[in-house]
C-alpha cells in the first residue's frame, strides 16, 4: 500500500494511525477496554511501520514505534522502571520466522549455517509486572504502563499466592511451583518439555527484578463472573481484562478476593547475572519459587522452533490459560548483549501470534452508531455463535467501504474471525452472489436527523449536527469535562447524563448554568447540599480555564492538547484563531504553524464554518474568559510581531527559522497580509515577496536575519 502513496498521503496517513494506535494504546494498557481485536491492532502497527520503512523522512519523535502502551493515569503511585519494559516484534508466518532467526545470524557475522540456539514458551495474555526483590525480599510491584513508567501495584501483588514475599533457593536448584496444561502449581512436567536440570548453587542477587504476567485462569474468570453476575456487580470481557482490573485496584482487599496468578518470562535490573543463558536463568528463577512456564524449551533450529509452536497451539486449547501466540528468544545472554535493541522492542526476541479464530453465521441487522465525533459507526448483529469458547453476537463492520467490499447485506451468511477476545471482524460474505437488496448507508444521522457526510479522502461518514445531535452532545460533554480538558471534578458520565435528560445541559456554556439550578437539583436524589456546592464551585473554579484546554475540549477532529498548544502560542486566543480560520488564505495560514499540517487546518476551517459551531463557541466565551496564552520566549523588540519566511533558506530549515522567531516573542506566520511586520525571503522568493512589496512590508535577506537572531 505505501507504494501507492505521496509522501503528502503518507505523512496524513502517518498521523491519523499515530492517533489511532495512541488511543487503542490507552484503551487495553490504561483502562482495560480494548475496542478493536489484536490481529486489527497488529495490523495498524505493521501499515505505521511499513510506511515509515518507506517514507524515513517522515518519522515523528512522537511515532508509534518509538513509544510503548500508554501513560498511566490511574489513581495509584507512578514507578519509572529501572529498565524499560518493551514489547516484542511479531511474527505471523513460519517464513517471517525464518528471517527472524536469518536477522540475528547476520547481526551477530555468524555463518548462515550456524547453529544459534533459542528459548520458545508460550505467550501468555495477561497484564506485564515487574516484581523487585532486593536481598531476597519482596519490595516493589509495578505495571508496565508505557514502559519508562508504570504503577505502583505492591500491596495488591502481596496478596497474590503465586508470589513469594521472600525469595529461597530450593535445594535442589528446581522450582516448587511450575505452570502446567493440568493447571497452577504443580511440578510434573509437561510432556512436550524437557525437565530443567539443576544449576550450581550461586548466590542471590542482591538486586533482582523478576517479569512476567498477570493472569487468571479461564476456570477462575468463569467462576469470578457467575460471583460478578449473582451480586450484581461489573460482567468482565476475558480473561486478561478481569486480571488487569482486578491488580490494579486502589483497594488491595478486592485484588486478595479475586483468583490471580503470575507466571514469569524474564527479568529487568539485576545486580549479578543469573546464568550465562535465557534458560538456565529461567531455571534459577524457577528455583527461587516463581511459577515458570513448562512449556518453556530450548530449540537449536527453525525447525525446532516450529514444531513447538504447533506443539503448542495444538495443545492450547486444553492450557489453563489464555495465549495468543510463542515467545522465542536467543538463548545466550551475550548474544543478547550484543544484539540490543531497536525502537521499542528487542533484537533478540520475537512473538509468533496464532491464525486468528474463524466461525460462520448469519448477519442478522445492521445497526449505525454515533460517536463523539459524530462518526457513523456499523455494527454487525449476528445469529451468536461460539468462537473459541466465547459466544460472539455483534461484529465490527469498520465504515461505508468495508459493507461495499465484502457485499454485505442483511441476511447474508458471513465468516467472521475473533482474535483478542474482543469484538470480531467480518473477513467473508459467504453468500455474496445470492439476490438480495443491497444495503443503503445512511445519507442522515440516525440520532438528529442531520446531514451525514464523507470528507474528501476519507472512508468515515460523520454527523454534521455537532452539539445539536444527541449522541455527539453528551459525548462532547464528557471530553469537555475531562481530565485532558477543563478537568471539572465532580462531572462525570452519571451527572452528565442526569443534566442532559432534565433539559439543563446542552451545550458547554450551559455547564456554567448550572448555578441556576442549584435549588432542582437538590431536591433530586442523592444530591446533597455539601455535593452540590462542590459540584458548582469547581465548575466556578473554571471561569478562567487554560486557553489551551478549552480548545482541546471544543472536541474539534484532530485537535488534542499538543496541537491546541501549538496553535494558542502562535494565535493567542481562541478568537484570532478563528479570524485566521475564517480568512482568505487562513486554511493555508493554519497548515504553517509548526505542529498543525493541512489536516487539522481543514478540521479547524471546517469547524469554524459552520454556524452552530460558532454560536456555541461565542456562547461558551459568554460565560467564560479563557486566559491568553503566554509564551516563555524572552521579550525582545520583535515580540508581537509577525515574521513570514518565503523562498529557499540557505543556511537553515523552516522549521528552525520559525522556532529562532517565536524564542524572540515573534509570530511565525505561513502568508503576507497588512499585519506583517516583517519578511525574510529567500532565493527563489514568489507571490509572498511581491506581495509583500505591494503592501510595503519590510523585506531582509537570510544574512540579515542571522544577525538579528544573533543580536537579539
Amino acid at each position: 500500500m505505501a507504494d501507492d502513496l505521496t509522501e503528502a498521503q503518507a505523512a496524513n496517513r502517518l498521523m491519523r494511525l499515530a492517533k489511532e494506535i495512541a488511543r487503542h494504546d490507552k484503551l487495553y494498557h490504561d483502562e482495560d477496554a480494548p475496542e478493536i481485536s489484536d490481529a486489527e491492532y497488529d495490523a495498524l502497527v505493521r501499515e505505521n511501520r511499513e510506511l515509515e520503512e518507506r517514507f524515513p523522512q517522515l518519522v515523528r519523535p512522537d511515532s508509534p514505534s518509538k513509544r510503548l502502551g500508554a501513560a498511566p493515569t490511574t489513581a495509584l503511585a507512578k514507578v519509572a522502571h529501572a529498565r524499560p519494559m518493551l514489547s516484542l516484534d511479531n511474527a505471523f508466518s513460519a517464513e517471517e520466522v525464518g528471517e527472524f532467526v536469518a536477522r540475528v545470524k547476520r547481526f551477530l557475522a555468524l555463518p548462515a549455517d550456524a547453529s544459534v540456539a533459542f528459548t520458545a514458551e508460550p505467550k501468555i495474555d495477561g497484564l506485564s509486572c515487574s516484581l523487585r526483590y532486593e536481598k531476597g525480599e519482596l519490595v516493589l510491584a509495578a505495571t508496565r504502563g508505557d514502559g519508562a513508567v508504570g504503577e505502583d501495584v505492591t500491596a495488591n501483588v502481596r496478596t497474590i499466592g503465586d508470589i513469594p514475599q521472600s525469595l529461597t533457593p530450593s535445594p535442589s536448584g528446581q522450582g516448587k511451583s511450575r505452570v502446567s496444561r493440568e493447571g497452577a502449581g504443580q511440578s510434573d512436567a509437561h510432556p512436550l518439555s524437557p525437565a530443567l536440570s539443576p544449576e550450581g548453587e550461586r548466590e542471590m542477587p542482591d538486586v533482582l527484578e523478576i517479569r512476567g504476567e498477570v493472569y487468571m485462569s479461564k476456570a477462575d474468570f468463569e467462576a469470578l463472573n457467575a460471583r460478578q453476575a449473582a451480586s450484581g456487580g461489573k460482567i468482565f470481557a476475558n480473561p486478561r481484562n478481569a486480571a488487569a482490573g482486578s491488580l490494579r485496584q486502589k483497594d488491595a482487599g478486592i485484588t486478595a478476593v479475586r483468583p490471580l496468578r503470575f507466571l514469569a518470562h524474564g527479568w529487568g535490573e539485576i545486580s549479578e547475572p543469573l546464568a550465562d543463558t535465557q534458560y538456565q536463568a529461567m531455571k534459577r528463577i524457577e528455583g527461587l519459587g516463581i511459577a515458570v512456564s513448562d512449556l518453556l524449551v530450548r530449540c537449536d533450529s527453525v525447525d525446532e522452533m516450529l514444531a513447538h509452536y504447533r506443539a503448542i497451539e495444538k495443545a492450547r486449547a486444553d492450557l489453563p490459560f489464555d495465549i495468543d501466540g510463542v515467545v522465542y528468544k536467543v538463548d545466550r545472554l551475550d548474544y543478547q548483549e550484543r544484539l540490543g535493541f531497536v525502537a521499542r522492542a528487542p533484537r533478540w526476541g520475537l512473538a509468533h501470534k496464532f491464525p486468528a479464530e474463524k466461525a460462520e453465521t448469519t448477519l442478522e441487522a445492521i445497526d449505525i452508531q454515533v460517536g463523539r465525533t459524530g462518526k457513523l459507526t456499523p455494527v454487525g448483529r449476528l445469529t451468536p455463535v461460539g468462537v473459541g469458547g466465547v459466544i460472539v453476537a455483534n461484529v465490527t463492520l469498520h465504515n461505508r467501504d468495508e459493507i461495499e467490499r465484502l457485499g454485505l447485506r442483511i441476511g447474508d451468511r458471513v465468516r467472521i474471525q475473533r482474535a483478542g477476545d474482543v469484538i470480531p471482524q467480518v473477513i467473508e460474505n459467504l453468500t455474496r452472489d445470492e439476490p438480495r437488496p443491497p444495503y443503503v448507508f445512511p445519507n442522515h444521522c440516525p440520532e438528529c436527523g442531520s446531514e451525514a457526510v464523507s470528507e474528501e479522502g476519507e472512508v468515515d461518514v460523520r454527523c454534521t449536527g455537532g452539539l445539536i445531535c444527541p449522541a455527539q452532545r453528551f459525548e462532547r460533554l464528557r471530553h469537555f469535562v475531562s481530565r485532558g480538558a477543563l478537568d471539572i471534578e465532580g462531572l462525570g458520565e452519571k451527572s452528565i447524563a442526569e443534566f442532559v435528560d432534565v433539559g439543563w445541559l446542552n451545550s458547554p456554556a450551559d455547564i456554567f448554568r448550572l448555578r441556576n439550578h442549584r435549588t432542582d437539583l437538590l431536591g433530586r436524589e442523592g444530591w446533597k447540599e455539601k455535593s452540590v456546592d462542590n459540584l458548582l464551585t469547581a465548575i466556578e473554579a473554571k471561569r478562567q480555564p487554560d486557553g489551551p484546554r478549552l480548545l482541546f475540549g471544543l472536541g474539534i477532529r484532530h485537535v488534542g492538547i499538543v496541537t491546541a498548544r501549538d496553535l494558542l502560542k502562535c494565535f493567542g486566543t481562541i478568537e484570532e484563531l478563528r479570524r485566521v480560520a475564517l480568512s482568505d488564505g487562513g486554511q493555508e495560514e493554519l497548515s504553517s504553524v509548526q505542529g498543525v499540517g493541512p489536516v487539522v487546518a481543514e478540521a479547524l476551517v471546517d469547524f469554524f464554518h459552520e454556524a452552530h459551531n460558532r454560536e456555541a463557541l461565542d456562547d461558551l466565551l459568554s460565560e467564560a474568559a479563557p486566559q491568553p496564552f503566554v509564551s516563555d520566549a524572552r521579550q525582545t523588540e520583535w515580540s508581537g510581531k509577525t515574521i513570514v519566511f518565503t523562498g529557499s533558506l540557505e543556511t537553515m530549515s523552516r522549521d528552525e527559522a520559525k522556532a529562532q522567531a517565536e524564542r524572540l516573542g515573534a509570530r511565525a506566520a505561513g502568508s503576507v497580509s497588512a499585519n506583517t511586520d516583517l519578511v525574510v525571503a529567500g532565493p527563489g522568493a514568489g507571490s509572498k515577496l511581491k506581495k509583500a512589496e505591494e503592501l510595503g512590508v519590510r523585506v531582509i535577506g537570510e544574512d540579515e536575519w542571522a544577525k538579528i537572531v544573533a543580536e537579539a
